[in-house]
């Protein structure tokens, strides 16, 4: 490894400076949690402050007008009424509270694909359990070549039977977007409810919730919003709001409101809990904003350009070729590796060439392959470094 090479790990953007994370360490893996800039932690810390100052102040009279303000701030960068939004932990909670709300008959079918994420599979199965549904997979190919082959595999299992679909906006394992809106479009065309897991897509790739017109949306704001972590939101179309109820009840169930929806009383308080994460949803929004001239539009362009770059300098020093095209792509990307034990590569790149980044088993029990992202605190010679390292492994 040349000299340049080896400066890989401290490479840093002039972004860097916004965020703690370790100079010494090459952060690749802004897609499992994200990271909270600096700002944004102090605000976060201001509202904690505020909070153990005058706990019942905060908790009983001020929270609610403040939730408000900060729902309508992600509203509006949803593409979304505000009265179908609540807050949720994480996205893995949007999908629970769904699928352990709706009622299906038994012998109904449950639409999903191979590349869901484990959680999200795992809750689909827990309901399908207990209920007696099917759950019909549509192996969608990966490698690829076009986003058509994603929706035909969808769309062929589609059935008298089919109730919801529980689908990916973009992978985890893969790093592809899905071609989300003639999807969705395809099922509303059929009468079939969809649940759409948006994990990742928040502060990713462009979101408009009316227009994809999805029954059920759910998104992090910690990861590509860069939000404290612990924030994210649900979706409920208006119609479907009485049928979908948190994972806990609370006093929300009975509370005699009439100016208040029951969806926002009950999601709005589940108990004592640490709210301030939601509270910093619009100055991740602003800060994140404030980067570039081109605001949020430019911050996701150039992400996606890194990560695109990153995955071309992956494919060449490997000699392989990519998974699929790069308009399938957003801030994530996976390259494949030579079979193998993931996890001692990964402890390898992390122990000592000091990269955070993940390497995601996927095909047969050998297969595997490395999966990047891309934040504005990254360096186009963090991902040199790290094709020069796994060279080198």
């Amino acid at each position: 490894m040349t000299t340049n090479q080896q400066r890989g790990a401290g490479a840093q953007s002039s972004f860097a400076q916004f965020w703690s994370l370790d100079p010494a360490i090459a952060f690749l893996n802004h897609g499992s949690f994200g990271a909270c800039p600096i700002a944004v932690l102090e605000q976060q810390q201001h509202y904690r402050q505020q909070m153990e100052r005058q706990p019942l102040q905060f908790l009983g009279v001020d929270l609610e007008p403040l939730l408000d303000q900060a729902r309508e701030t992600l509203a509006a960068f949803v593409g979304a009424d505000a009265t179908d939004l609540v807050f949720v932990p994480n996205a893995t909670t949007g999908v629970n509270a769904v699928l352990r709300s709706l009622k299906f008959q038994p012998g109904a079918e449950l639409l999903t694909t191979n590349h869901e994420y484990n959680a999200c599979r795992n809750a689909l199965n827990y309901v399908a359990k207990r209920e007696g549904l099917e759950i019909v997979v549509a192996e969608i190919p990966f490698p690829l070549t076009s986003s058509s082959q994603i929706l035909e595999a969808v769309v062929s299992k589609i059935s008298s039977r089919t109730r919801l679909a529980l689908l990916d906006h973009v992978t985890s394992q893969t790093g592809l977007v899905f071609p989300l809106a003639e999807l969705i479009q395809e099922f509303n065309q059929r009468g079939i409810d969809t649940l759409i897991d948006g994990a990742h897509a928040p502060g990713m790739i462009p979101l408009n919730l009316r227009e994809l017109n999805a029954t059920y949306y759910t998104g992090n704001c910690h990861k590509w919003l860069c939000s404290p972590k612990g924030a994210a939101f649900l979706y409920v179309r208006c119609d479907r709001q009485p049928e979908i109820r948190p994972l806990t009840i609370s006093h929300g169930a009975n509370a005699d409101r009439p100016n208040r929806s029951r969806f926002h009383l009950e999601f709005d308080w589940m108990g004592t809990d640490d709210p301030t994460a939601y509270l910093c949803v619009p100055a991740a929004i602003q800060f994140m904003g404030s980067l570039l001239p081109g605001g949020w539009a430019e911050v996701m362009a150039t992400n996606r350009t890194l990560a695109i770059a990153a995955r071309e300098t992956l494919c060449s020093a490997l000699n392989v070729s990519p998974s699929c095209p790069s308009d399938m792509l957003g801030s994530l990307a996976v390259v494949p590796l030579p079979d193998g034990d993931w996890q001692m590569l990964h402890n390898a790149l992390l122990e000592k060439y000091k990269i955070e980044v993940p390497i995601i088993p996927w095909g047969h029990p050998m297969g595997r392959q490395i999966r990047i992202s891309a934040q504005l605190y990254n360096h186009p010679v963090q991902y040199e470094y790290l094709a020069a390292a796994i060279v080198e492994l």
